[in-house]
């Protein structure tokens, strides 16, 4: 009797403190305020962070505890957003939004595409919500937009601490980025480590990488539109965030009902860290390194957003970014020997890089059927970097060079060390300041049929100061003719084997440029959406034109027409188990500028520049499922022509850039994403890209040194940064509301690898200024496109506790998370290196370059009210 009377006061507690995990469902309906029509795929945010999607009556079940009121948010295109109260003994809700005036492109039609998934659309973009960027992104040492963007189809690998990721096959410079429709030519922190978006500042992300509008242009790769938060027009909200290496705090206020205008900022933290560092150093010597730090790395960035709705038809949208970063280093290793090598070395690192600006856009709708909207907007962005290295080595020859160059080493005196003294200087102060303005015209001629009209200018003035001086080496059948003969001319009649002999000599380049550059686009488009959008196309043409003014030069470019075609078909809807399927079809030329031929003075030789192109095809499915199931394929080519690449020509006189524009490269692939939107238990996706990209540079030159390619002269060849496989698995398992386990699993295949051919071995180098050799060592290699490094296999956990109080109105959540956790067991694997004075290889730092050799721990801290 005892023990049934336990068992069941135990049944009875157990029942009580589960009572919080079953919660009630709710019906929630969102419709227009004014006209009453329900809102089909409008977004509701739950108290526990959940998002739902209405169905076609704009209906929605929302799970609520049983026990208390809470508030739940909605939003939708073109409206305001608006929060309701859940208030206890109700089983249903209506909530009406009012419109905020703003109805661009497609949100003409009241069936706008559902939040956070309208942007991804078929062979065209894909994209990213707010709360998928928050699991994804708000990880690591420095939580970034770009991590989340990392786990797309069709982006590469590239690893930790790099935001420059290769898009379809494309060089990693050639992705476009722009914040609320600004395009910054250079959004990232730390000389491209990580970029300018921090993920508590951004609502939603888009990458386009397909055939998207020819209302977008300046990329031949793809286009990043990121989407800052929006402040609310009816309440105040706060949120404080910390993390592993930086704070967070914004601020929304509203302005009289209107709009509403919200304050961005984040600032690092290892300034004290370091300081710390360095007096522990002073009791734990070999902590002593932290000394070189100067100035210890830094991020400071922050951003405004202002709304404001004069009247229901006129509104005004406006951002304001600025953003630092740098670091300082002052490293000094005294004279030591090891290994026979007797060096010493002294080494100077600042660096200090600012962007800063500021855009406003107004929106206007003279008629319901037409939307106006002009965008201007300036900014800046300067980078200083400056870098003194000077070492000094000295070294007797080893008996293997003696016994296999006896007369080298008389040439020397091999009886005495020899002895090499050298400075690298690498300064430059880069300033460019823009400007841009657009006018974009949409008009809705009838029932799913829209034109659209649009002229954008973008000018900036780049002023760029220069100066690099250091020492380089390579074969002496690669040198200039006038250095082959100063070598000819120093040893005269002494035997050596010029076929094999390496000259290492000193060179320095220097450059003052002004330059202006004016990029005038036009476009024009007609987008048509069929009766229950069984058919959709888009045709458009865009024309691009360049005109670069700079001191003693000017280069006008012929204007470029970029047509673009899309056509959307649904196939069949509620079939079986498949709710709809649908095919998309696409081709379309775009044009950009290289950077470096924006930065050319008037020794690039320039006559008949033109802007690089591709041409792009894509043909996708995708096939949705009950639950939020959908999978979606896209096959596509590439072919990329009017390439720039600059093969460098060096010779102890100075270096000489000599820019080509008759660069190739052909690229295809195919991109598949499954994923399962927001669920009770589960979420996430599975991402896989397979692509296949060479490039030809028909006037490469085998110097050694070029920029952009031009380096290769034997035909058709893999970038460096290829990889042909990309799999990412991110899943979000949620066993109850307040628990959240992420993880990313990875695998990526390798990029090109030098094959080893020979030993390390010991050879001569001729110092062409101190007229000696000394002795170096090398090991032979050769191309082979079929040598690669290992696989990476990257594995990222995220572990999050989220909560509210009783009201809903705040919310909180704390993570831990171990990035790389696989590091201890497993790395990608590269080539063996080696000193090149002594010949010791380092048989421990054998690791591929892009990978890190340990686990990276973070945590994370935020607040909303």
């Amino acid at each position: 009797m005892k023990n049934s009377t336990i068992r069941a006061l135990s049944a009875v507690f157990l029942l009580l403190a589960l009572t919080p995990l079953f919660p009630r469902d709710v019906e929630i309906t969102i419709e227009d305020m004014e006209l009453g029509i329900p809102l089909e795929g409008a977004l509701i945010r739950s108290w526990d962070g959940r998002e739902y999607i209405c169905d076609g009556d704009g209906k929605a079940l929302v799970s609520a505890p049983d026990g208390r009121p809470v508030t739940v948010q909605a939003a939708y295109p073109g409206y305001e957003s608006a929060r309701l109260a859940l208030a206890l003994g109700k089983s249903s809700f209506t909530l009406g939004l009012r419109l905020s005036g703003i109805m661009e492109g497609r949100e003409l039609v009241i069936e706008a595409p559902r939040p956070g998934t309208s942007e991804t659309r078929t062979g065209r973009s894909v994209a990213v919500t707010e709360r998928q960027i928050a699991q994804t992104g708000e990880i690591g040492l420095i939580e970034d937009v770009m991590t989340t963007i990392k786990l797309l189809p069709g982006v590469g690998y590239t690893g930790m601490f790099n935001a420059l990721p290769s898009i379809r096959g494309g060089e990693p410079g050639d992705m476009s980025a722009s914040l609320d429709g600004y395009y910054i030519s250079n959004p990232y922190h730390w000389g491209g480590g990580y970029s300018i978006f921090d993920p508590r500042m951004v609502q939603s992300a888009q990458l386009s990488h397909g055939i998207f509008s020819s209302r977008y242009g300046h990329t031949v790769s793809g286009l990043l539109e990121v989407s800052s938060k929006r402040p609310s027009s009816t309440e105040t909200e706060f949120e404080l965030g910390l993390n592993t290496s930086a704070a967070n705090a914004n601020l929304s206020l509203p302005l009289f009902g209107r709009g509403g205008i919200i304050f961005m900022g984040r600032v690092t933290y290892y300034d004290p860290v370091v300081a710390l560092a360095k007096q522990t150093a002073t009791v734990i010597p070999e902590l002593e390194v932290i000394n070189s730090v100067r100035v210890a790395p830094y991020i400071r960035s922050g951003a405004v957003v202002l709304n404001y709705r004069f009247f229901d038809n006129l509104e005004l949208q406006s951002t304001a970014f600025w953003g630092m970063d740098g670091v300082g280093v002052h490293y000094k290793d005294g004279l030591s020997t090891m290994d026979g090598l007797t060096s010493s070395t002294d080494m100077l690192f600042d660096y200090t890089n600012y962007l800063g600006f500021i855009t406003a856009g107004l929106s206007w709708n003279p008629r319901s059927d037409m939307l106006l909207k002009t965008t201007l907007g300036t900014g800046y962005h300067q980078s200083k970097v400056e870098g003194d290295m000077r070492y000094f080595v000295s070294k007797y020859f080893s008996r293997d060079f003696l016994s296999n160059y006896p007369t080298l080493a008389l040439f020397s005196n091999y009886q005495n060390p020899y002895e090499l003294n050298d400075n690298i200087i690498s300064k430059e102060d880069a300033l460019s300041i823009d400007a841009q303005g657009r006018v974009d015209f949409d008009w809705e001629l009838s029932d799913g049929l829209v034109a659209a009209y649009g002229v954008q200018e973008m000018f900036t003035n780049f002023n760029d100061t220069m100066k690099f001086q250091g020492r380089l080496e390579n074969f002496y059948n690669r040198l200039t003719a006038s250095d082959r003969q100063k070598v000819a001319d120093r040893l005269g009649a002494f035997p050596v084997d010029y076929s094999t002999l390496l000259v290492n000599y000193l060179t320095a380049y220097s450059s003052t440029v002004d330059n202006k550059l004016f990029s005038t686009s036009a476009y024009t488009l007609v987008e048509y959406t069929g009766p229950g959008k069984r058919f959709g196309s888009e045709l458009g043409l865009r024309l691009d034109h360049f005109y670069l003014l700079g001191k003693g030069f000017s280069v006008s470019t012929t204007p470029v027409l970029n047509p673009r075609l899309n056509l959307d078909f649904n196939v069949f809807r509620n079939r079986g188990f498949v709710e709809s399927f649908d095919i998309s079809a696409g081709t379309g030329l775009f044009s950009s500028v290289n950077d470096m031929i924006a930065l050319a003075d008037e020794r690039f030789n320039l006559d008949g520049a033109k802007p690089g192109r591709s041409w792009t095809s894509v043909l996708g499915g995708n096939i949705a499922f009950p639950g939020g199931l959908s999978l979606n394929v896209e096959a596509y080519y590439k072919y990329i022509f009017d390439r720039a690449y600059i093969p460098i020509v060096t010779d102890s006189s100075g270096v000489q850039p000599t820019p080509f524009l008759d660069g190739e490269g052909r690229i295809w692939g195919i991109d598949l994403m499954l994923q399962k939107l927001q669920s009770r238990y589960w979420d996430g996706w599975l991402s896989y890209s397979f692509n296949w990209t060479k490039y030809r540079d028909p006037n490469g030159a085998n110097t050694g040194f070029s920029i952009s390619g031009g380096s290769n002269e034997d035909g058709w060849y893999f970038p460096s940064y290829h990889r042909f496989h990309n799999l990412n698995l991110i899943v979000n398992i949620k066993p109850i509301p307040r628990i959240n386990l992420y993880t990313r699993f990875g695998i990526a295949d390798g990029t090109q690898l030098a094959k080893i051919v020979g030993p390390i071995t010991s050879y001569p180098v001729y110092i062409l200024e101190d007229n000696m050799f000394i002795e170096e060592y090398r090991r032979a290699t050769v191309a082979d496109e079929n040598n690669r490094t290992t696989p990476s296999f990257p594995l990222d956990i995220k572990f999050s506790i989220l909560g509210n109080n009783e009201a809903g109105k705040s919310r909180y959540e704390v993570y831990v998370a171990v990035e790389n956790t696989l590091a201890l067991l497993y790395t990608a694997q590269g080539n063996t290196t080696f000193n090149t004075y002594t010949g010791k290889e380092d048989t421990g730092s054998n690791s591929a370059s892009y990978e890190l050799p340990i686990p990276i721990p973070s945590f994370g801290f935020k607040l909303n009210y």
